[in-house]
């Protein structure tokens, strides 16, 4: 699998899809059309539409749509998206409020790399944003980056974790999202032992894989049936001639997609053919429900080889994190180091990606931390989109959070030191 041609063949698939939508609406809606009183005609051209979006969007990577919020005063505030720390393989993006005094929150979201743009968390920024300066990871897709550009694995996202949570201080919050969920705690860890003065003041972990054993799902047991040899055959490519990545070894988003979509294929088909109806009868938008959701779910991006399998071996298959195992460097992270962070891990009761124990696992690991700096939330009926973008979230998690950082912000007390005998 590991040739420039069966990535371009899926690239030819999806441009070929793409192009018969296009075609299909446009022929179907020449005004002779309209003297016929059949049905498909509409049908037809409806079915056009939505196939030509659904493929086309899928190489698009998303606005963040997010021009302005209502400040404390009722006036409009205008929103910059800045890259703050620019990277090969990432950015540091801060969402600047114009015409605003810094806010006494400052969080670092940080968004998974696994196949979504970190657009994903959208509606987690603009939750945030009237009441914190919101920053965030800002994952390049890697058919757009040169060869020359190296490696990325997990070792090398996690010291750019450290590398972001330096850059904006000790007075940071963090808040990881799903798969960084473990790599979070590894940076935080790495800097308690290699720059005490850069840890954060706190650290939220929602819904990630710290001890993926801790709760089989679909995601886990994937990992188990295949050997890694079967997985690099079966899943990495190489990036073809029509990007700058040419050559680069990725596990391609459209692969991914494919993976996310077979979980729940029959929910994703009805509302495939709801939405052509909805088209036909002229009761669908541009910005509906549904185009909304899937503008931002078919949007995929490839991911590094290396960091795709990395996950795989050391996360999953290792479960290097889950029992204090990871090394970066070849120097080994302790996340016992952490004696001055408070951490809360926030998890979903229906959550089936990453079910309910494996984020909570962290607590156990934090063996040099008072457990007065421990905290821990299970959403009832939450599934995981719901925990960080969806109703609960904004009804009961986000509140939780906000009240969580509050109560840790300011210098934190330094540990005291054993009496000398």
């Amino acid at each position: 699998m590991k040739y420039m041609a069966t990535y371009d063949l899926m690239e030819t698939a999806r441009n070929t899809n793409e192009w018969l939508g296009a075609t299909a609406r446009a022929m179907a809606s020449y005004p002779m059309f309209a003297l016929s009183m059949n049905p498909m005609v509409q049908l037809t051209a409806a079915w056009g539409e939505v196939t030509e979006r659904t493929f086309g969007r899928m190489i698009a990577k998303p606005d963040w749509g997010i021009r302005s919020i209502v400040g404390p005063d009722g006036t409009d505030h205008l929103v910059d998206i800045l890259p703050v720390v620019k990277k090969p393989f990432g950015d540091l993006v801060q969402f600047f409020v114009r015409r605003r005094e810094p806010a006494k929150r400052r969080v670092l979201l940080v968004a998974p790399m696994s196949g979504h743009y970190a657009t994903l968390l959208r509606s987690t920024v603009a939750s945030l944003l009237p009441d914190c300066d919101v920053f965030i990871t800002d994952w390049h897709n890697a058919r757009d980056i040169p060869v020359s550009a190296g490696k990325f694995d997990v070792e090398d996202y996690t010291l750019y974790l450290a590398e972001f949570m330096r850059f904006m201080g000790p007075e940071t919050h963090v808040i990881a999202v799903c798969q960084p969920v473990p790599l979070a705690l590894a940076a935080t860890a790495y800097l308690a032992a290699e720059d005490p003065d850069a840890q954060p003041r706190s650290l939220t972990l929602i819904g990630g894989p710290v001890d993926p054993d801790a709760a089989a799902t679909d995601v886990t047991d994937f990992g188990r049936r295949v050997t890694m040899g079967q997985l690099e055959e079966l899943a990495i490519q190489r990036v073809g001639f029509k990007h700058m990545g040419a050559g680069r070894l990725v596990y391609p988003g459209l692969l991914q997609l494919q993976s996310f979509i077979s979980m729940n294929r029959d929910r994703h088909s009805k509302a495939f053919s709801e939405q052509i109806v909805r088209v036909a009868r002229g009761q669908a938008s541009d910005h509906d429900a549904h185009n909304r959701f899937y503008d931002e779910y078919l949007a995929v991006m490839d991911m590094t080889g290396e960091f795709y399998l990395s996950t795989v071996e050391r996360i999953f298959k290792g479960r290097e994190i889950a029992e204090n195992k990871f090394t970066v460097g070849g120097k080994k992270v302790d996340i016992g180091a952490i004696t001055q962070v408070a951490v809360k891990t926030v998890e979903g009761a229906n959550d089936d990606i990453s079910a309910p124990g494996q984020c909570i696992a962290a607590l156990k690991l934090l063996t040099g931390l008072p457990d007065s700096k421990k905290a821990s939330h299970v959403e009832p009926g939450a599934g995981h989109y719901g925990i960080f973008a969806g109703k609960s979230w904004r009804l009961n998690i986000r509140p939780l959070v906000l009240n969580f950082i509050d109560a840790n912000s300011g210098a934190p007390e330094k540990p005291a030191k054993a009496a000398s005998a």
